[in-house]
């Protein structure tokens, strides 16, 4: 069976499947609840703004089955706007209610915790390097410090310091990478990460028959 990718609308979708292909994995879109069940891991990436993903995930009928399927211990894995998802709520989409398969919240870079350098740009648009949480299976075989490329405009606030995989650095620390059980999540886009993103999601189609 195939790598279920979630098409709800939003995300860089081709680039995801893309990125498996080259590793040899079978991945496919899926536009169904149905197909979701059926699949042994999946993957729900995205690009956009909260309030549409979710809005997406609820048309298509995705939100409750993925809440399902996170809590069945199947393998779920979330990419930007994908691990924003997995939370509560959101500072972009107040009143918007998240996945929630993840406690805490999304929060937009501003105020003490990311001014105190200054000149910031948001979007934060760019490589960064990953300073490792835990011994995350993700990140095996990776340096510390090994860079990654992101583009956001807010970052996970983790409810429970033990989900935070990953951190990194953009005038102040903030959560990477997060994730417990089977579900994991990043911030930045291994699809165009190059080699350390690449293998990145080859640890984790490593994991899915480990």
């Amino acid at each position: 069976m195939a790598i279920a990718i979630v098409d709800y609308g939003l995300g860089n979708l081709r680039s995801v499947e893309k990125a498996f292909a080259h590793l040899g994995a079978e991945a496919k879109l899926v536009t169904s609840a149905a197909e979701l069940d059926a699949a042994p891991a999946a993957v729900l990436p995205g690009v956009g703004a909260f309030g549409d993903g979710m809005a997406g995930l609820d048309q298509r009928g995705f939100s409750g089955p993925l809440r399902a399927y996170a809590a069945s211990g199947r393998p779920l894995l979330g990419i930007c706007l994908g691990l924003q998802l997995f939370f509560e709520r959101s500072d972009e989409a107040p009143g918007v209610a998240g996945l929630g398969i993840l406690p805490g919240e999304v929060k937009l870079f501003k105020g003490a915790a990311f001014g105190a350098r200054g000149g910031l740009k948001v979007p934060h648009m760019g490589w960064n390097g990953l300073t490792f949480a835990s011994s995350h299976p993700l990140f095996e075989g990776l340096e510390e410090g090994s860079s990654v490329y992101f583009v956001h405009s807010f970052y996970v606030a983790p409810g429970a310091q033990d989900t935070v995989l990953a951190t990194s650095d953009y005038g102040g620390r903030f959560c990477a990478a997060a994730g417990k059980g089977a579900v994991a999540g990043c911030q930045f886009h291994p699809e165009k990460s190059q080699r350390v993103g690449l293998r990145i999601l080859e640890n984790w189609v490593k994991s899915l028959s480990a």
